[in-house]
């Protein structure tokens, strides 16, 4: 196998060769020159613009890289032309004496070669022709046949944001993210074009500078699930937005093939920022601002609570009230009144961020250097808060004769949380209106002789969290001829964890008398480290019609994954609790040493002829540790093409108001391998029960070396369309996934010990859907900008086949023809008019509600679409930005996790419409204090209906900034800009839960407003 592909290496480099040196000469006449260099932007180098030879057929297209090559006499001219950019015309002649030209440099080589950059200027005219990165390579926006969706830096700098993601939301069709909790460093859920997997993971690959960034969260949830979602620390979050470039999302089998398995879900690629030709540049920037709670339940009052708990006394039979009702016995004051959601998460949260910049250069080197600090407190009681410090480094240099290239990036961050250890919001539900003061008149935790659970109690156990992360990446190309260049990228990244959370005997009611010795710490310690290395070759070569690029290379990427897990309890004093010698009771909950390993070779071929015809071909061939012998590898590959029919004759002499028309396809298959390392092998676990003095070991798997590659099958068409000169940009998708050979638990009967094996299953998953986006430069003027973005997004997530799936464990949770969102409820038919009791759809028909076999009603709480839209809109140094964030989906509401109306715990001030009397026809049932047994059931059931699945669609003000650069008095002085910026700032819908994007009863996205300013000398 690997003298297979060492001979395919051998082939391509003599293929290349064999072009190269039979290359033909042009003219035999006169002396013919070599020109040769890079054309840039300014920035960025520019990929296919023709080079031609004034009146002759000869020329050349720039490569990916920017370089051209092209052959010529002294008496020729060079026309250099870019869709977007002004036409740039060159005497040959002149590039030998003159060094001064406006928008170029110019050196003769030592064999009389001129070496001639370019910088193209823009066309004012016209829309920016955009260089996309790609992964492995970079396209222009005209000519690229994939689905990527793109923002820069101009639109994550305008928000208020500490994590990459947040800057994502609203603006990219086909990108759907929800943020799970309002904390700092909390998790988001990211799905591309929908979920692929049944069980195997659904999380797009991240590349950071050309280096795959682990996802996978580090957090432990049995120490951090009850502060943050599911224990789930975000890894984006140790990224500063601000030292980003541009994020790039590759979203179909054209634009991901080349990623194989690891691009099944979408890729997603992050830049970061480089130096810029000119002279050093300083940079501050600085904002500080508040946050707070934006959407809240509106509970019940005082009156209203206390009326609800004694009708429901009564319903339940009581002349008395029991000894344990506080809240109406008369031992808590009956006029009392706190809001609870104002007492626990309505406080401030302020931010700080500062960033300092300094990058410079010339031709050949450029450098940046950059460091960041962000702050934020919570909206918790007490001083909690959230603290990341930030180093971005980047050398970019060229050798004189443009041949060599060195590119190294650095990232490193340092991140310190401070928590409660518990996610406050979650007793704000169930705390009655009339509940005890928090303090007593000492000043102490008020308790009220052992009646009250004090909710601040829960702040003297703390969640804390030490991260640090280390990112770096170094890029080596030798341009061996004009045609062939060699590469390779390498990188190295390190994270680590450090969190813990602790329960002191202090958090109890005194009169417990629990001492120190319940006190108690969870602890987890997580180590990440992988490195890469990726050998490439670039071929390319311009013909009198046509164009072909050739990219070849191979992967390989070793991680290794390091966690310890502790349990302690019994200390002789608090202070000694997070040292773990000291605890009377030591356990270890987690000890993992794991391994992963990966390699693949890849390639990819372009051709484009006549300008307006290309096609693309990539491929793959994977190789995962995490199957067996048999199955580690496979080949994964996608075919695009595009026919830019705006440069045929008969439309272009005719279609003068189209800039430029573009009909694209493509299709191809990816894999996953997201399931966790060792599935494949017989594991084993300790007992933790002593026999002869030695642990025994337990079978955890059963080996199953047989499981492969999950596949995914896409297709995608669009249409991209730009009118009158650029000022109107079009573009539709449709797409058709279909993910097989799905990696799951089968279900194995009790009598194997085990309850089941890792295998493939022949079910089938489809997505599917349409996206749209529209950007206009609606005014455009000396004084006036005004540009518009929208993007919609209309999804179709269904399980299209699942063999045997009625007598699978999956039974309860999916069904064939609908989606893998939907939850499968009690049908609630209303309230009984004779009991008060809550009634539901007997499906079976056996006269009796039981789960499974009566929650059949199917509710999907996948979106049904969402989109964004934004603006910028500009007069002279005024500058407005905003977008607009909308979703049409269904939700949980108050109803999940909810107690039963008349318990001792408050509830929505609407739930009022209850049943009183028989005959009675209403929509809540009656009251109960929790001594009806039917009510309860009932209520059970209730949280697991219908009922609790409500319209949760919301318009969302996402960002706004307002900006004001100060004018400059003259040419190259200092640069001033101050700004307001806010997030979450309105929210309109009919979702009377909170906010319709947090339904797990954590704290929800903040509403945030920050002031700044930015200096640039």
């Amino acid at each position: 196998m690997k003298n297979n592909y060492r001979r395919s290496y051998a082939y391509a480099l003599s293929f290349a060769l064999f072009l190269t040196y039979n290359s033909p000469t042009f003219s035999q006449n006169q002396p013919q020159k070599t020109i040769s260099g890079i054309i840039t932007s300014g920035a960025d180098p520019l990929s296919g613009v023709n080079v031609l030879v004034k009146n002759s057929a000869r020329g050349s297209i720039s490569d990916l890289e920017g370089r051209y090559s092209v052959s010529a006499s002294a008496n020729d001219t060079l026309v250099f032309t870019y869709v977007g950019y002004k036409t740039q015309e060159v005497s040959v002649g002149s590039l030998s004496g003159s060094r001064s030209l406006s928008f170029s440099r110019s050196r003769s080589g030592s064999d009389g070669d001129i070496v001639f950059n370019v910088v193209m200027e823009v066309d004012a005219q016209a829309l920016d022709a955009v260089v996309i990165n790609a992964g492995y390579y970079k396209v222009s926006d005209r000519e690229k046949t994939g689905s990527i969706a793109r923002i820069t830096a101009a639109e994550i700098e305008n928000q208020p944001v500490s994590n990459p993601l947040a800057a994502m939301q609203g603006r990219m069709a086909g990108v759907n993210i929800v943020q799970t909790t309002g904390l700092a460093s909390g998790g988001y859920e990211v799905r591309i074009r929908g979920q692929n997997s049944i069980a195997a993971g659904n999380d797009p690959l991240y590349i950071i500078d050309g280096i795959p960034y682990d996802s996978q969260t580090m957090g432990f949830s049995t120490v951090g699930a009850t502060t943050i979602p599911g224990g789930n620390i975000s890894p984006l979050s140790l990224l500063n937005p601000q030292d980003i470039a541009s994020i790039e999302v590759l979203k179909d089998a054209d634009a991901t093939a080349i990623y194989g398995s690891r691009g099944a879900n979408g890729v997603i690629l992050i830049t970061t920022k480089k130096g810029k030709d000119g002279k050093t540049a300083f940079s501050l920037s600085t904002y500080t601002g508040m946050a707070q709670v934006a959407n809240t339940i509106n509970y019940m009052k005082t009156d209203q609570y206390l009326k609800m708990r004694r009708e429901a006394f009564a319903n339940d039979g009581f002349n008395e009230y029991p000894e344990d009702a506080y809240d109406v016995n008369g031992t808590w004051d009956p006029n009392r009144y706190t809001d609870w959601q104002k007492e626990l998460i309505g406080g401030t949260a302020y931010l700080t961020n500062a960033q300092a910049t300094v990058s410079g250069g010339n031709g050949n080197t450029r450098f940046l250097l950059s460091g960041g600090y962000h702050k934020e407190t919570t909206v918790f009681p007490k001083d909690f808060n959230y603290k990341r410090l930030s180093v971005h480094a980047n050398l970019d240099h060229t050798s004189t004769d443009d041949k060599f290239q060195l590119y190294f990036s650095a990232n490193y961050a340092v991140e310190q949380n401070d928590l409660p250890g518990l996610d406050l919001t979650q007793l704000t539900r169930f705390l009655a209106p009339n509940a005890p003061q928090l303090y007593d008149s000492e000043g102490n935790l008020n308790f009220e002789n052992g009646t009250f659970a004090n909710p601040l109690a829960e702040l003297e156990g703390k969640y804390l969290t030490d991260r640090k992360n280390l990112i770096t990446n170094a890029r080596l190309s030798y341009r061996v001829f004009p045609e062939l260049t060699l590469l390779t990228n390498m990188g190295y990244t390190t994270t680590g964890l450090d969190e813990s959370r602790t329960s002191p005997n202090t958090k109890y009611d005194p009169s417990y008398g629990l001492s120190s010795s319940y006190s108690s710490i969870y602890t987890n310690r997580a180590q990440k480290e992988s490195w890469l290395v990726e050998p490439q070759i670039k071929w390319n070569k311009t013909l009198e019609k046509s164009k072909l690029d050739v990219l070849v290379g191979a992967s390989y990427k070793k991680q290794t994954d390091d966690v310890l897990s502790h349990f302690a309890r019994g200390f002789a004093n608090n202070s000694l609790i997070y040292n773990l010698a000291a605890a009377n009771t030591l356990s270890v909950n987690r000890d993992a040493l794991t391994e992963y390993k990966y390699q693949a070779f890849f390639g990819r071929i372009n051709y484009t002829l006549a300008n307006k015809y290309i096609i693309n071909l990539t491929g793959r061939r994977d190789g995962s540790s995490r199957f067996g012998d048999g199955k580690r590898f496979a080949n994964f590959g996608a075919v695009g093409a595009a026919w830019l029919f705006s440069e045929e004759a008969f439309i272009k002499n005719k279609a003068s108001f189209l800039s430029l028309g573009k009909l694209r396809a493509s299709y191809g298959i990816t894999g996953n391998d997201q399931i966790g390392n060792y599935q494949y092998l017989e594991t084993y676990s300790s007992t933790g029960t002593l026999y002869d003095d030695v642990s025994g070991l337990q079978p955890t798997r059963i080996f199953n070396p047989d499981f492969g590659w999950e596949t995914n099958k896409k297709f995608s068409g669009g249409l991209d369309l730009d009118f009158f000169r650029d000022r109107i940009n079009l573009v539709f998708e449709y797409y058709n996934n279909r993910s097989s050979n799905q990696l799951v638990g089968l279900p194995l009967p009790g009598t194997t010990g085990f309850p089941s094996i890792q295998a493939n299953l022949g079910a089938v998953v489809e997505n599917s859907g349409l996206e749209f986006s529209l950007n206009t430069h609606t005014v455009k003027t000396k004084d006036w900008n005004w540009d518009t973005g929208i993007n919609l997004s209309v999804p179709k997530n269904k399980l299209i086949a699942f063999p045997n799936l009625e007598n699978s464990t999956y039974a309860n949770q999916y069904v064939v023809g609908q989606s893998l969102n939907i939850k499968k409820l009690y049908h609630v038919t209303g309230v009984d008019p004779e009991t008060g009791v809550y009634q539901f759809e007997d499906y079976n028909g056996d006269g009796e509600i039981s789960a499974p076999e009566d929650r059949q009603y199917i509710a999907d709480t996948a979106p049904k679409w969402y989109g964004g839209i934004n603006n910028r809109i500009s007069y002279k140094n005024l500058e407005l930005n905003f977008l607009f964030q909308f979703t049409k989906r269904d939700g949980y509401n108050y109803v999940l996790g909810s107690a039963s109306p008349g318990e001792m715990a408050n509830q929505p001030d609407f739930v009022t419409d209850q049943w009183q009397n028989e005959g009675d026809q209403s929509e809540t049932q009656l009251f109960t204090a929790g001594y009806n047994f039917d009510a309860l059931i009932a209520h059970s059931r209730y949280m697991f209906s219908n009922a609790s699945i409500t319209d949760a669609s919301f318009v969302r003000l996402r960002n706004a900034s307002l900006t004001y650069s100060l004018p400059q008095r003259r040419e190259g002085s200092l640069n001033c800009k101050i700004y307001l910026q806010g997030e979450n700032l309105l929210l309109f819908t009919k979702f009377n839960s909170g906010d319709p994007e947090q339904l797990t009863g954590f704290l929800p996205p903040m509403r945030k407003l920050t002031m700044g300013f930015q200096l640039t000398l």
